[in-house]
């Protein structure tokens, strides 16, 4: 904690304003249903209400108040990605380091599994697996995460091959600890920063994923808030001069900038071999 702490006080400004606009991120999800002025679905008033002081930044093409809606896409949009980030290390972590543990011929069928997903277009498989069994949020989840597992599991696997070679591992296996204690308590310690830095990363190319796929109307579906939809469903005003259309996209934008602000920082504090983890 006090590590933290101290860390916090040596960052640079853009790591700070990252951190700062990722907190503001994550109160607004929580918070949504308390300071969103109407419901996520309510018809409030008429399409296309002007900003004004009824409804702060107008209403949408079926009345709804724009800033509830993105209020709550704060909460799916963000939301969405990090169940999906989470399940994607779950899965490319856990059986990339299990194949750098174990080598042999545990690593080559892994390894080449993971060369035969990764060959595959992402953006076109996601479009034919949620065309034929519906976009669901579990389809839409499981399928973005068996897509991004694949990267994890090059990094987990890089970084691990780099750790069963060392002294204190081999001490470990000759002690008679099992596969999963080994991993757990002598190499996921030693790889925690990449796999850190890697996390972030990897919610960004989530995050603009699910997004794209929104905008394409195959991501978070109506009447869910999200701000992919919102882009596409708004994107008519713009022809009028009015930004609405670009308040979801600036959102996303945002986020993503300040996600990748704090990574920046991780990793030069892992170039400066400063303990973070």
């Amino acid at each position: 904690m006090f590590q933290a702490i101290k860390l916090l006080k040596r960052a640079p400004l853009s790591a700070l304003f990252g951190i700062v606009v990722i907190l503001a991120y994550l109160l607004v999800a929580l918070a949504a249903p308390i300071i969103s002025p109407f419901g996520e679905s309510e018809i409030v008033g008429a399409e296309y209400e002007p900003w004004g002081d009824q409804f702060l930044l107008g209403t949408d093409a079926l009345g709804r108040d724009i800033t509830s809606r993105l209020i709550y896409g704060a909460r799916n949009t963000v939301g969405v990605a990090i169940v999906t980030t989470t399940l994607t290390f779950l899965l490319g972590g856990i059986t990339g380091l299990l194949a750098a543990t174990l080598g042999g011929w545990v690593d080559q069928i892994l390894s080449r599994i993971i060369d035969i997903l990764m060959s595959i277009p992402p953006l076109i498989f996601a479009l034919l697996i949620l065309a034929i069994l519906g976009a669901s949020i579990t389809t839409l989840i499981v399928t973005i995460a068996v897509l991004y597992c694949t990267r994890v599991y090059r990094i987990a696997r890089a970084v691990a091959v780099n750790i069963v070679v060392m002294d204190y591992f081999e001490v470990a296996k000759l002690r008679g600890e099992g596969i999963w204690w080994i991993i757990l308590h002598e190499i996921l310690p030693n790889s925690g920063a990449p796999l850190l830095v890697e996390f972030g990363l990897r919610f960004c190319f989530v995050f603009l994923f699910i997004s794209s796929l929104s905008f394409l109307g195959l991501g978070i579906q109506p009447p869910a808030a999200d701000w992919g939809s919102m882009v596409k469903e708004n994107a008519s005003l713009i022809t009028f001069g009015d930004i609405t259309p670009i308040l979801p996209a600036g959102a996303i934008a945002l986020l993503t900038v300040a996600i990748n602000l704090v990574i920046d920082w991780i990793s030069a504090l892992r170039l400066k071999n400063v303990r973070i983890a």
